[in-house]
Parts: C-alpha cells; structure tokens; sequence
C-alpha cells in the first residue's frame, strides 16, 4: 500500500459561529494522508496510472473556499467525505488546523481517519 501526503495545504473558509468569526474567512490547514494499492504505479511511468492529487487538491479547495460551517467538526467531515468518494482511496488520514483558534495558541486541531 501506498501513502501519499498533502502536507501544510493552506485554505481560506469561512469556520466559526462566535460573532467576531461569523462572515469573515479564517485561515486552516489540511494535512493529509492518502492510502491507495499502488501495484500498478510501482511498474508503471504511465501519468494516467498515478493518483491524480493535483485533482483531489483542487477539488479539496474548491469545497473548502465554497463552504461555510459553524463547526470545525462539520468541515472535517466534508473533507473526508470528499476523500472517500475516491474509489482508489483504501484509508485517509486528516488533521484540520483552524489557525489561531484560541488566544496563545498557534491552531487547534481535528483527525479523523476513515478505511473502506
């Protein structure tokens, strides 16, 4: 099995049902981590055989910057939805940053992992 990471991806969204937060787009991080049976890609330099995850990216960021959700909960499992409905993907791994959630703190964070 294969992994392949999405590290450090850093998307706007409006996240957060406090009143300072509502309307305003915060900044979060998506660290990803992709599970996927590579027997074929390992023989093969064929671009068609590999993981396409300059698609999944892109389509990461557009549900992120199109959505809006009170809870930090509710977008993670967006994301991991969206992860999942790709039929290669065996297991992800997510970890969800909201930057600058909490006063001294740099972000607070969410995983979640999810297999077939």
């Amino acid at each position: 099995m294969t992994q392949l990471r999405i590290k450090n991806l850093l998307i706007r969204t409006v996240v957060g049902f406090n009143p300072h937060e509502i309307g305003k787009r915060q900044d979060i991080v998506l660290n990803v981590t992709i599970h996927y049976n590579s027997t074929r890609e390992e023989k093969s330099d064929d671009p068609n055989d590999a993981l396409d995850y300059r698609a999944i990216t892109k389509l990461l960021i557009e549900k992120i910057e199109g959505s809006r959700y009170n809870l930090l909960e509710s977008l993670a499992r967006m994301v991991m939805d969206t992860l999942m409905g790709f039929s290669r993907v065996e297991r992800a791994e997510l970890e969800i940053d909201k930057m600058h959630a909490l006063r001294f703190s740099e972000s607070v964070s969410l995983y979640l992992t999810e297999s077939r």
